[in-house]
């Protein structure tokens, strides 16, 4: 359990570029014993940090939002997909025995005191970082997991178990707060909705009906819990994000305390995969997810290329356009925009176009909307003749591929992880190699600097070696292309 007081702040904690560890699990100028309401925002500052710090930068990398810089190398290994078992070790530890460890202690506590709203922030908490363990590394501890020293070495459950697990979870914890409307006593302790039970059903219902669209090419594809969530409609309305950051040090955005801040913004650099995909369609999000070079231009390079003694040896990362993040841009864990996209293909699969084309286009507005854009640009765009107009007569693939493919140009700086993971489900935007007749200008690539087999692309990341080393029921994968359940044949 953390016993740190100030835990708005911890973001700085766990981001890859430390390379020293930090115990940030004890304090001895705090109390041993804490609340839960501030275990909560222990839990919600691990997430955050780790949402906003490693899990974004890896995202934007492998989603091809960004790519590493020529004149530095601090993430060479992520653009030749070719981590190694240590990448892991402090993000891992920082969800399991940080966020997950605490939100434990926050169940407990709000069962033992009948607390039913805060059992369900909790829950939701829960499922949405157990969640990102399975999309990131596939099969990892669950049920044996959080036992503390009576079982230090919790066996794996499969991914697609812990799935209906955690949606069961959930829907128990809606019923108690449904049955027993006890309305969550945490108050400002909660940073991200402030104990408001409405956002926080409405997250859960979000929440669920992402999980499910995860399942949809799976044999737990769920037609009837999907229209069921549609037809109440009851998703977020207000962007489910930690908001709580100032320009001070070891108080800003994760992203920003250790990539701009403490390295001097020299890694990373505008993908064209993303640069060319908003320059074609003349999107103007372009200039809100980047910064201009020196020159004011918005110049970006192939995915992995920096890495290569040509073209472009001796530039500097100011050469180029990088990402446009501020010292208080807020970590999202849900975006409308997110929101609406996964409403958009749900009614793709199970509703009808009209309905599709009208969350689609709501997504794209959202998007523009969130970025501080004119609604008329999103609206210009979306129109029958626009670069982003919605083709309700087409099959429903080309209706995924125009849904999936704005979905990740708006998750740009907003969720990079979920970008990465949205890839991969779907395989859009379409992913060729540059020597493809299909190949066009904002299409994903191979990275040019892939260590890989030809073709192939990371499917999850290794086990932190630390942990397989403790664990002896935790055996590493062979490699980076064993794929998560939800992609398995």
């Amino acid at each position: 359990m953390k016993k740190l007081v100030n835990l708005i702040f911890i973001s700085l904690l766990a981001l890859t570029s430390c390379s020293d560890d930090l115990d940030i699990n004890t304090d001895p100028n705090t109390p041993q014993e804490i609340n839960k309401g501030l275990a909560l925002s222990a839990a919600q500052g691990s997430i955050t940090t780790i949402m906003g710090g490693e899990f974004f930068n890896l995202g934007g990398m492998f989603a091809q939002f960004y790519t590493q810089a020529p004149s530095a190398g601090q993430y060479d290994a992520i653009d030749q997909y070719n981590l190694d078992t240590d990448y892991a070790n402090r993000l891992w530890t920082e969800l399991y025995a940080g966020a997950l460890n605490d939100l434990e202690f926050v169940l407990s506590e709000s069962e033992d005191q009948g607390d039913t709203g805060t059992y369900l922030i909790a829950t939701c908490l829960k499922a949405y970082t157990m969640q990102y363990l399975v999309d990131v590394f596939g099969d990892v501890p669950y049920n044996e997991a959080f036992q503390g020293s009576s079982n230090i070495s919790p066996s794996t459950d499969e991914g697609e178990e812990i799935y209906l697990d955690l949606l069961s979870k959930i829907d128990k914890a809606l019923a108690s707060y449904k049955e027993n409307n006890i309305n969550s006593d945490v108050g400002q302790q909660d940073l991200i909705f402030a104990a408001d039970m409405d956002k926080w059903v409405q997250f859960a219902n979000t929440l669920k009906l992402k999980l499910y669209s995860r399942m949809s090419n799976t044999d737990q594809a769920n037609s009837a819990a999907v229209t069921t969530l549609l037809s109440e409609g009851n998703f977020l309305t207000e962007n489910a994000s930690f908001t709580a950051f100032t320009d001070a040090t070891s108080k800003r955005n994760p992203y920003y305390e250790v990539q701009i801040q403490a390295l001097g913004d020299v890694n990373d650099v505008a993908s064209n995969s993303l640069l060319e995909f908003y320059t074609r369609n003349n999107d103007p999000r372009l200039e809100r997810v980047f910064k201009p070079n020196t020159e004011g231009e918005y110049i970006g390079i192939e995915q992995g290329i920096g890495i290569l003694a040509e073209p472009y040896g001796g530039y500097q990362a100011q050469e180029f356009a990088r990402p446009d993040i501020q010292p208080t841009t807020p970590v999202y864990l849900m975006s409308l925009p997110e929101s609406s996209f996964l409403q958009a293909e749900a009614y793709a699969r199970y509703g009808s176009s009209e309905q599709a084309q009208e969350k689609y286009e709501e997504g794209v507005i959202r998007s523009f909307e969130l970025y501080g854009l004119s609604t008329a640009d999103a609206m210009d765009l979306i129109s029958p003749d626009g670069a982003y107009a919605f083709d309700a007569t087409a099959d429903l693939e080309d209706q995924l591929e125009t849904i999936i493919n704005q979905k990740w140009a708006a998750l740009a700086n907003v969720n990079n992880i979920e970008a990465w993971i949205e890839t991969r489900r779907t395989g859009y935007p379409l992913l060729v190699d540059t020597q493809d007749p299909a190949y066009e200008e904002g299409r994903r690539i191979y990275s040019l600097a892939s260590v890989l087999p030809e073709g192939q692309i990371p499917a999850s990341i290794y086990y932190p070696d630390n942990e397989v080393q403790r664990n002896s029921n935790l055996t590493q994968k062979p490699n980076l292309l064993q794929e998560v359940w939800w992609n398995q044949d």
